[in-house]
């Protein structure tokens, strides 16, 4: 191979991390934006609970896109330093936010992340002639509005998750899930739809204060 041709794959690399073909992370370019970014997040991590405002405007340098209101506990992990990832409003990530960003997240205003939530762009091939060369190809995720993704919950590439769901601490999400529905389990699946009990108890046979809504 000419290095004519050697750098022409270099530089679809990099074209290729929003198209969900198969690339070579590895690349030269994409490594150096990486690590630029990366030094960033480093940064945010090492910041202090006293310093909120350097914190909220870091992160607005960092994400794609990131709303009003948002705070995300450190350490967060994130690919590609938060550059992919969208964020609406008042949205809040516990410790250990993991955003395999590296293509898009779309995450609705008001949702909440409970602690060590992984939530991966990324995939490889399952053919291991093609992992062995490190093959590695990106699907965008979208997490609607006011959803809430419990502790340890999976969320894997190319999936959706509609307005005001609840996913079950521990869940592995490899599908779509619809909209107003509580879901759970390795793979997630749907338990049944928000209701009139969700109205009236919040936990077991704790009722609501409807004064405070």
């Amino acid at each position: 191979m000419s290095r004519y041709q050697e750098e022409k794959i270099m530089s679809s690399m990099k074209e290729k991390l929003h198209t969900g073909e198969l690339y070579l992370p590895d690349d030269d370019e994409i490594v150096e934006i990486q690590t630029k970014r990366l030094d960033r997040l480093y940064d945010y991590n090492r910041m202090r609970p006293t310093e909120g405002g350097k914190r909220t405007e870091m992160l607005k340098e960092m994400f794609a896109e990131i709303g009003e209101g948002c705070y995300i506990e450190p350490p967060l992990h994130a690919n590609m330093g938060g550059a992919y990832v969208h964020f609406g409003k008042y949205v809040y990530a516990n410790f250990n936010l993991t955003l395999v960003d590296d293509t898009h997240i779309y995450v609705g205003d008001y949702t909440m992340f409970g602690p060590n939530v992984t939530v991966a762009t990324a995939g490889h091939p399952i053919l291991p002639e093609l992992r062995e060369k490190m093959y590695q190809y990106n699907m965008p995720i979208h997490i609607g509005r006011c959803c809430w993704i419990g502790a340890g919950a999976i969320i894997l590439p190319g999936v959706t998750i509609g307005d005001n769901t609840v996913i079950g601490a521990g869940s592995v999400v490899t599908k779509d899930i619809p909209a107003n529905v509580v879901a759970v389990g390795n793979p997630c699946r749907v338990l049944r739809e928000i209701g009139e009990h969700d109205r009236e108890y919040y936990f077991k046979d704790r009722k609501i204060d409807h004064d405070i809504i």
